[in-house]
């Protein structure tokens, strides 16, 4: 079964949630038949929120994976999904995420408020799940930890771990214990996941040189064998579509 049976769609966070929440997403599997996935790094955190003719309604947050891993796309299945930021696991989300590295966990199916009626509209489930997150978060943010992050996704991860570490005023001792006991995975660890994950609309368009923060092409092979498990030429090629978070990227 090819990335052509499922429907996908994305939808952005309003202005006042995008520290917060990187994007909304649906996928839809209407066929029967399973789709076998690899699912690769990208250094989101994601709330699903799923039911198919297998599985009654439940809600999961996945962790941050630090390689590539088999899964499988149950059939006739419907998730709608909340790719959060990392300033959301301290601020607004209800379990720790370094015990989830590579992993999971359940939540309550109440969770924000969505319940499996909320799957049939994918509009409205944004708009609900919207004003509920814009309800939790907090008054007051450390502002260490805002400028880091801000820093972090705007640079695709190109930045060393001391250029941050000055620009937050935080020592870079101190950012790692925060990112190991917060996220799992130390900050140049999760930096290098989200310059991994800058360059696979490139590897899509089929542009298999560093076009990112590599020291070099035997660097760029390395670090793309690392976190997708394939060299950038079998990973561009896609073969039937298994890895889905390519092939849901937009066509340029």
């Amino acid at each position: 079964m090819a990335f052509s049976d499922i429907e996908y769609r994305e939808m952005k966070p309003p202005a006042a949630l995008v520290e917060f929440v990187e994007s909304f997403w649906m996928l839809v599997n209407h066929s029967a038949a399973e789709q076998p996935v690899v699912l690769v790094p990208d250094g989101r955190v994601d709330t699903f929120f799923s039911c198919s003719a297998a599985e009654p309604y439940h809600v999961m947050l996945r962790g941050l994976d630090g390689g590539p891993g088999a899964q499988v796309v149950s059939g006739r299945i419907t998730t709608f999904a909340i790719s959060w930021k990392l300033l959301a696991v301290e601020y607004l989300l209800p379990v720790r995420l370094a015990g989830l590295l590579d992993g999971g966990c359940y939540l309550p199916p109440d969770f924000l408020g969505i319940t499996e009626a909320d799957l049939g509209n994918f509009d409205a489930f944004c708009a609900k799940a919207t004003a509920r997150i814009a309800q939790l978060i907090p008054p007051e943010i450390d502002a260490r930890k805002r400028q880091l992050f801000d820093l972090l996704y705007a640079s695709d991860g190109a930045l060393p771990v001391e250029a941050l570490a000055k620009a937050a005023g935080w020592s870079s001792r101190q950012i790692n214990r925060y990112f190991t006991r917060m996220f799992g995975l130390s900050l140049k660890n999760y930096a290098n996941i989200l310059r991994f994950r800058a360059s696979l609309p490139q590897l899509k368009a089929g542009r298999l040189f560093p076009e990112e923060n590599f020291a070099d092409q035997a660097h760029f092979i390395r670090e793309i064998k690392k976190y997708a498990g394939v060299v950038p030429k079998e990973l561009a090629r896609n073969q039937d579509d298994r890895f889905i978070q390519l092939s849901a990227l937009p066509k340029k």
